[in-house]
């Protein structure tokens, strides 16, 4: 199937007719946006997802539109063909003519599945900041906030013995449909009996001796699989199967084989020398080999984060004859990482994307999670006011003398504790991944002798060590971390809270605690569908002139009673 471009398609006037007839008091989300925004897709966005030759399919502009609606809704693929047919607002929306038959749900998948693969999914949401930005309603310099939340992987949640008996069944299911003839040469009937059900822990042994011989059972059966799809005399591609992929990629994690004068013997890794993997890279299940444990605040979840950011307006920007602010609150940018991601590491990332879009903001407000010392100053050279808490030093002990009590000297490269101990060395380096630090210490001796050692430092035979930034990034801190304690600072601060109404928002609306597809790649179309959606429903309110806030009153405070005497 091929793309032949064509230019958006004005509404037909029967359509025009009925559709401003049916929606001539209160409007509609999408005939609005149609007459206020036009078009922002056009079919040569697309044109690397599709090839140049073909029998010509649905245009892409059309079919991205839809998404972006069906999310505004929460719709499935199938009920948003289903709108497609039969709601006049989104033909208007659209420009097809009332008697449009639409077309098949499954066009929609298709057409993810085309965005993904000719690398076009950040269309979806880069192409309505673009059309804004043209309008004058979103551009760089302004101020902005971001936070994250976490996402639930649409998989289950598996213990490790789950786990590994979930993934042999999966490679079984896999090449019983795909190669049903070699397999049943390579298993018997016993296997079937094992795999033949989903495994759930309420039909595992309960004791740890028998679960134990359970997974070295898996383990073999894996390693048996594994070695017949890999064999020589095995057709080519039975180890390509994503089935068969995840679970030898699951087997390198989670067992080990030894050989020996007795023979084989399979080995369920746990915290000894053969250890597992760090949680940020330990599959979690066969089906979805991107998703990842994580916790955050007590809380822990199997899936992904998503980091939202958004435009800022305050009241002294409101338009007087309007009464609305005179530009719409709007996401400026969505991306979405493995669950593990921590949030300091997707500052500058976020930044990039940010200038890519030409909506670079001069102010940025972030809670301590995105902050750091290098993340202040890499702002600050693109221009940035990064605005948020710096994590506390840390002292070397609980309770202990931190950084900033000792005097540090840059000119002379030295630094004085509290008890007046001068530094016996001074040492600039640099680290692996390019960081310049200093490396300080004080002579043993004077350390090992001083009556505050239990305040300072826990070394038996070394004294104190200190490890600096260099002077600008040093004197930085110091003076962002006396800025934040002031009333100033917490006035302007108190605006990054709203980012949560955002979350809220964008869970509710469109449905993001839950990702609808497997795999990060998908996952990330989603959530660039869902905050494009959330743009367009921020918007349909702004030119209504309706808050974004939902705050709810009382009959007796909508009561206008007169001051009190």
């Amino acid at each position: 199937m091929s793309m032949q471009p064509k230019p958006w398609p004005e509404v037909p006037a029967l359509t025009a007719r009925v559709a401003k007839r049916a929606f001539r008091k209160q409007g509609s989300l999408p005939i609005r946006i149609r007459d206020e925004l036009g078009s922002w897709y056009a079919d040569a966005d697309f044109a690397g997802a599709y090839p140049v030759r073909g029998k010509p399919g649905i245009s892409p502009a059309q079919l991205a539109m839809v998404t972006v609606l069906q999310f505004t809704e929460d719709l499935t693929d199938r009920q948003a063909a289903d709108e497609v047919r039969g709601r006049v607002d989104w033909k208007y929306c659209l420009g097809l003519e009332l008697d449009d038959e639409g077309f098949e749900f499954t066009v929609l998948s298709g057409f993810r599945d085309r965005l993904l693969a000719g690398g076009a999914e950040r269309v979806l949401f880069d192409a309505l900041l673009a059309r804004l930005a043209g309008l004058g309603l979103v551009g760089a310099g302004g101020r902005a906030r971001t936070d994250s939340t976490h996402v639930l992987a649409r998989v289950r949640d598996l213990n490790r013995l789950e786990l590994a008996g979930e993934s042999v069944r999966a490679a079984l299911e896999a090449l019983a449909a795909a190669a049903p003839g070699w397999l049943a040469g390579v298993i018997d009937a016993s296997w079937q009996q094992v795999y033949g059900q989903r495994i759930d822990a309420m039909r595992l042994p309960e004791g740890k001796s028998a679960r134990g011989q359970l997974a070295v059972q898996y383990g073999r059966d894996g390693y048996r699989l594994l070695d017949q799809a890999y064999a020589p005399g095995a057709p080519s591609w039975l180890a390509g199967l994503p089935a068969v992929r995840a679970l030898r990629l699951i087997w390198i994690q989670q067992y080990y084989r030894e050989i020996s004068a007795d023979g084989e013997k399979v080995i369920w890794r746990d915290a000894g020398e053969h250890g597992l993997p760090p949680g940020r890279d330990r599959i979690v299940s066969p089906y979805d080999l991107d998703a990842r444990y994580s916790e955050k605040h007590g809380t822990g979840w199997t899936g992904y984060k998503v980091f939202l950011s958004e435009s800022l307006s305050g009241p002294d920007a409101d338009d007087p004859a309007t009464g609305r602010p005179a530009r719409p609150q709007v996401i400026t940018n969505v991306d979405t990482t493995r669950a593990a991601a921590a949030d300091v590491a997707m500052t500058t990332p976020v930044h990039d994307q940010m200038a890519a879009n030409q909506v670079l903001p001069g102010e940025h407000a972030v809670d301590q999670g995105f902050m750091s010392a290098g993340e202040l100053m890499a702002a600050r050279l693109r221009g940035i006011t990064l605005l948020g808490p710096l994590p506390p030093g840390r002292p070397a002990r609980p309770g202990g003398y931190a950084t900033a009590s000792f005097t540090i000297d840059f000119d002379r490269g030295q630094v004085t504790c509290p008890r007046g101990a001068i530094s016996s060395r001074w040492a600039p380096f640099t680290r692996g991944d390019g960081v310049q630090l200093i490396n300080v210490q004080f002579p043993a001796r004077t350390c090992q002798a001083c009556p505050d050692k239990g305040k300072c430092t826990t070394a038996v035979r070394t004294g104190r060590q200190l490890t600096l930034r260099p002077r600008d990034i040093h004197e930085a801190v110091l003076a962002a971390r006396a800025a934040q304690d002031t009333p100033a600072f917490k006035d302007r601060y108190r605006a990054r809270a709203g980012v949560e109404g955002t979350i809220a928002q964008a869970t509710h609306v469109t449905g993001i605690r839950r990702a609808r597809y497997l795999g990060l790649p998908k996952t990330r179309l989603e959530h660039l569908a869902a905050a494009t959606a959330i743009n367009c429903i921020r918007l349909d309110a702004w030119y209504n002139g309706k808050p974004l806030d939902r705050t709810r009153t009382t009959h007796l405070q909508r009561l206008d009673l007169a001051p009190a005497a």
